[in-house]
Order: C-alpha cells, then structure tokens, then sequence
C-alpha cells in the first residue's frame, strides 16, 4: 500500500503544476496558485504514511543525524512520507514562484520550463529563479516599483 500512495502522492500534485506550466495565463490558475489548500491532499498522504513510523521521525527530527534518518529512510512509510513531505513542499515553492514570475512579468515561456525543473531539482530550480528574480530588479530603476498587476489582472 505504501507503494501506491507513494506513487499517488505526485499524482494529486501534478493538476497544479500542469495548471502552472501549461495554462499560465487562465484566471483560475493565478487563484489556485494562490492557495495554500493545494498540499492538503497530498499532506494527507503523509499522515497516512508518516503515523505509523512516527516514533522513528521523531528521533530522525529531534536528533537529526544521518544514520538515524538512513533508519528512517530505510522503512517504506518513512521514504514515503518524505516523498511527499517533499511534494508538498515543491508544490508550495512552484505555486510561489509562478506568482513572482507573474507579478515580475516573467514570460510563461521562461517560467514553464523553470518551474518544470523545481518539479525534478527544486533546489536548481529556486536558485535559477532566484538568481532571473534578483537581475530583474537590479534592471529597474531606483524608486520603479514592480508592479502588482500583470495584464490588467490583480494578483492576490
């Protein structure tokens, strides 16, 4: 069972980041986007997972070290409550990303593929965006505001 819901685990996260990549422009995206509520699904998942090998967290985040969280790493419910700590965390990251790009009015074609890498390498992925996020704002001109809307829709 924790197979499955390992798999699934991307699965319920994988409707947003499609809404991101491949419909960035549609109204409901940005909304969406906007919600935290995204990751409950998927942190159901991890309550599922994560109960049951719960003393074993514990001692792995209490007492972080590497052989402990290998232990932990090592039982199925601990490598799939990661994963989809993991998931969820990305999810929140891209959801944050794709609303910087969009107020900073970063181009979906350059967007799509960044947020296609903080799917894979999220960490590469935050470090490019971080790196377009702070030349952009050192090309505007002090006392130039980015705006908070991009074509003519409010962002939240």
């Amino acid at each position: 069972m924790t197979g499955a819901l390992f798999e699934i685990s991307f699965f319920l996260a994988a409707p947003f980041w499609l809404l991101m990549i491949l419909a960035p422009n549609w109204r409901p995206t940005a909304r969406v986007a906007a919600s935290p509520l995204t990751v409950l699904p998927v942190l159901a998942l991890y309550l599922i997972m994560a109960v049951p090998v719960f003393p074993e967290l514990w001692d792995a985040v209490r007492s972080p070290d590497i052989d402990t969280f290998r232990d932990l790493m090592a039982l199925a419910n601990g490598a799939g409550a990661i994963w989809a700590q993991v998931i969820a965390w990305d999810l929140l990251l891209g959801q944050w990303m794709y609303l910087e790009g969009r107020r900073l009015g970063i181009s979906p074609l350059v967007m799509g593929p960044l947020l296609v890498l903080t799917i894979l390498l999220s960490p590469f992925g935050l470090l490019a965006f971080l790196a377009m996020r702070a030349a952009l704002r050192t090309r505007t001109r002090p006392g130039s505001v980015v705006p908070d809307r991009v074509g003519g829709t409010t962002l939240p």
